[in-house]
């Protein structure tokens, strides 16, 4: 039996497409940002569905309108548009390039995931600031993409940053990011010191109540309980 979301996934398809079909008709342009917001949808939908040349088309045509948007509002007279819609435009690119590096780190297409991660964070962090959570949110994301692509050193220093930003701000997100962390340290061989940050993180996500990051983070520690397994068998 097919999966409940899986049943609501048409129709969702068929109330963005009937509500963008309304704004188009109504003359909107299809690079207003509320068109762009739900073909953006529309393409996670496929991707959520594996319609992936459909999701791929969604993507890049929302990545493309926007920056020919943007390029255009740069030529206009300085004070003709106003800064919130401004920033507004280049905040909703960095949501569709985030959007799109998810999907393409799920299909393992990693060098063009990290791309896109870098020029979001870029512009979250130009027009939010670097202690803004959706900034650190990146940070961490592009993090954990550096780790699975074995450059650990990268990916701990940008995790480090991301973390200390959390926990001066007191974000609430600071267990997810240890997590991150920890697996970091595990696959540089640091087991110790990994061990100390999963458990850290695991004290935290309890008292949230965050029973998915908890499920995660256990499942961290089992990983790393094999790694020292390994390590102790290959001392014996």
């Amino acid at each position: 039996m097919p999966s409940p979301v899986f049943l609501v996934f048409p129709q969702a398809e068929k109330l963005f497409k009937a509500a963008m079909s309304i704004m188009l008709a109504g003359g909107a342009p299809e690079d207003d940002d509320a068109v762009i917001e739900m073909s953006l949808k529309l393409a996670s939908i496929y991707a959520a569905q594996k319609q992936h040349e459909l999701a791929e088309h969604g993507f890049e045509f929302c990545t493309e309108s926007l920056e020919a948007k943007i390029k255009r509002q740069k030529e206009l007279p300085e004070g003709s548009l106003p800064e919130e819609e401004r920033a507004n435009t280049r905040l909703l690119l960095g949501l569709c390039l985030d959007s799109h590096a998810r999907y393409l780190t799920e299909r393992r297409r990693l060098d063009q995931a990290r791309q896109n991660y870098v020029r979001a964070l870029q512009i979250c962090s130009e027009e939010q600031g670097e202690a803004h959570p959706q900034t650190v949110v990146l940070m961490n994301d592009l993090a954990a993409l550096l780790d699975l692509q074995g450059r650990y050193q990268e990916a701990e220093e940008l995790a480090s940053q991301a973390l200390q930003l959390a926990q001066e701000a007191e974000l609430p997100e600071q267990h997810v990011l240890l997590c991150n962390m920890a697996g970091i340290l595990m696959h540089r061989g640091r087991l110790a010191e990994a061990g100390r940050v999963y458990r850290e993180a695991l004290a935290l996500a309890q008292a949230l109540g965050d029973s998915e990051s908890v499920q995660h983070i256990r499942a961290g520690l089992e990983e790393l309980g094999r790694h020292k397994e390994a390590g102790e068998s290959e001392q014996a």
